[in-house]
């Protein structure tokens, strides 16, 4: 088949979040097995560090190819968010849109997604949509996305072949939201199985960072905003920690002034010298924090699924997640544990996965069997699935759309 991903970030902008390090993994997997994919997306603006990617000009703006994937970086005129304008989409999809069999978009309340879907209609190309955990706007700009549903997202959301939930929580959130059941299809989010933790050599974050080997490591990983959760995890661990332990928060700012917050928050609770907030971490730095960590937590107030909490599992870290992860379905009593959003529950978790060796070790055990179903060459086989029925209906379903939602907000 050949492919092409609309996504509005991609590799090496790794600071825009999981959807970066999801996307690119599943077009090198579909990649690696034969098809042909190509990543259309927005330039942020390379730098000096490119994360080793070699990029070189082309008739849209930047190229790189990557493990048999090629990338294409719009120019950006200008942006909002994480709206850009690339005044060069329309005369790619003029001139290149119908070398490809089928469209698969990510995320939404962009111009990128709509642009390529309106010249997928007119050269009769389908196109899947996987809206990332953003069909129900929860974060900020409540008014602008009731907009966009109601202008520029109208017909490239009705007019989708299917939608790509990333768990059963997004599944019925987009049914309570009228999108027809025979629509929706379900392929989680994966993670990437070629690193064995057990290959590179432990204690390199302790010694970095200054944590005893003795101490529990309590990690959180993730983008520094008010959804993640990581005040309630301060509160929580002030109370079961009060002497001992070592709580890392790892992961950029998304909100300005949110990590002076969080600092603020953990000297208040007396934890200034055991709270370490590290920045964002990759590739490497990244990995060494999740072989040393003993914990992972994600107290969420909302997340489509929780890619953070699936990388700490495929390294062995039993987690505590809140139950408003999509990926809790499968954590619950395998891999760790779910709990609601009060500061008594999540210490409570806290305290039980630190005393009770028993617990402990079954979940870690777990953690083998969740991994495994989320290996990527397991869950690109369901994704070249609905490909395939994409294509094999797309004749038959031409013309068809489903109702808009009565509300987004």
């Amino acid at each position: 088949m050949r492919i092409l991903k609309v996504v509005q970030f991609y590799f090496p902008f790794q600071d825009r979040g999981g959807p970066v390090v999801k996307v690119r993994a599943l077009a090198r997997t579909l990649a690696k097995r034969g098809h042909e994919v190509t990543v259309l997306t927005a330039d942020l603006g390379f730098g000096a560090d490119n994360s080793g990617l070699k990029i070189e000009r082309g008739p849209w703006g930047w190229e790189a190819t990557e493990d048999g994937v090629r990338a294409l970086y719009l120019p950006t005129l200008g942006h909002y968010r994480a709206l850009t304008i690339n005044r060069h989409v329309i005369g790619f999809c003029r001139a290149s849109l119908s070398d490809f069999d089928l469209v698969h978009v990510y995320g939404l309340y962009d111009l990128l997604g709509p642009a390529v879907s309106y010249f997928s209609r007119r050269q009769g190309i389908p196109y899947i949509i996987e809206p990332m955990g953003m069909y129900r706007p929860i974060d900020r700009s409540f008014r602008l996305k009731r907009l966009w549903h109601s202008s520029l997202g109208s017909k490239f959301w009705r007019n989708a072949n299917r939608i790509v939930a990333t768990s059963e929580m997004e599944r019925d959130e987009l049914l309570d939201g009228r999108v027809p059941e025979d629509r929706v299809v379900i392929r989680y989010n994966g993670i990437d199985m070629t690193e064995n933790p057990a290959t590179k050599v432990a204690g390199r974050a302790r010694s970095k960072w200054g944590i005893p080997a003795d101490e529990p490591l309590v990690l959180f990983l993730g983008r520094l905003i008010p959804r993640k959760g990581a005040d309630l995890l301060i509160d929580a661990f002030a109370e079961s920690c009060p002497k001992i332990g070592r709580l890392v928060i790892a992961g950029p700012e998304g909100e300005r002034g949110y990590r002076a917050m969080l600092e603020k928050r953990a000297r208040e609770a007396g934890l200034e010298s055991r709270v370490i907030f590290t920045g964002a971490v990759y590739d490497d730095e990244k990995s060494d924090l999740l072989r040393d960590a003993d914990i992972f937590v994600l107290a969420s107030r909302y997340e489509n699924f929780a890619n953070s909490a699936a990388e700490a599992i495929a390294f062995n870290v039993p987690v505590i997640i809140s139950k408003f992860c999509g990926i809790s379905s499968l954590v619950d009593g395998r891999a760790g544990l779910v709990v609601g959003l009060e500061r008594h529950e999540l210490a409570e978790a806290l305290r039980n996965l630190i005393s009770d060796s028993v617990l402990y070790s079954k979940l870690k055990a777990g953690c083998r069997t969740v991994a495994a179903e989320l290996d990527w060459d397991h869950l690109t086989e369901r994704m070249e699935g609905i490909y395939s029925q994409v294509l094999g209906q797309a004749n038959g379903n031409r013309g068809k759309t489903f109702p808009e939602r009565e509300s987004v907000a």
